[in-house]
């Protein structure tokens, strides 16, 4: 793929974000939560079972930030010993410190309460929109950005893709169960992430531009 078709996908992607979490954040300014909410809350904790419960406990704390850290710092140490990409290291940082920092100015703006129906667990913050959906569609999204690259096979790829969409999916899902996020905030998250990640492939990509032609002259 080019890259004039490389930046025109990732600004498409970043307006799309912007516009659904605009959506989003519009209308639940307008109730303090949705019909939307109330009725898969419903669906996803009917689910509830000793076991179930276990799992998402696990999935969420893969999803908090010293896991986040301790996946990044690892993910550091294979772009640069393994891989030998360097310059991806400023492009993976940039991300992963810059979701969270986005995340909590956004969750002062709205200042959203968590909601109060059926909580497994205890935690403090606001809700909207969710950290761990952020980070999660960050971390896993720009993880197989970097790794693609690398990947000639077609089924590998395909794993890839998948493995990433799982832990996606789980992450946010478990903080559904939990009890500690709405789904609204969870798929504002995801945009969030969606928008972040996006600009950010973007700069990068514009930069290994110039840089190639600045080289080139």
């Amino acid at each position: 793929m080019r890259l004039k078709q490389q930046l025109t996908i990732a600004f498409i992607v970043s307006v799309l974000s912007l516009i659904g979490f605009s959506f989003i954040a519009f209308t639940i300014s307008a109730n303090e939560y949705l019909k939307f909410d109330e009725v898969v809350i419903a669906l996803v904790q009917g689910l509830e079972s000793p076991l179930l419960t276990s799992i998402m406990k696990f999935f969420t704390y893969i999803g908090s930030t010293s896991a986040l850290i301790i996946l990044s710092l690892f993910i550091l140490f294979f772009l640069y010993k393994v891989l030998k990409h360097r310059l991806e290291l400023i492009l993976f940082s940039a991300v992963i410190i810059g979701s969270p920092l986005l995340n909590f100015m956004v969750k002062l703006f709205f200042r959203r309460a968590r909601p109060d129906l059926h909580r497994l667990i205890e935690i403090g913050g606001y809700s909207f929109p969710s950290g761990h959906a952020m980070n999660a569609f960050s971390l896993y999204s720009i993880l197989t950005f970097l790794l693609w690259r690398h990947i000639t096979a077609k089924w590998a790829r395909v794993l890839l893709i998948l493995f990433s969409m799982s832990m996606i999916l789980s992450i946010g899902i478990s903080r559904i169960y939990l009890g500690v996020h709405y789904p609204s905030d969870i798929i504002a998250g995801y945009l969030a992430g969606g928008f972040w990640i996006s600009i950010s492939i973007w700069f990068f990509q514009r930069y290994q531009d110039r840089r190639k032609n600045k080289d080139m002259q």
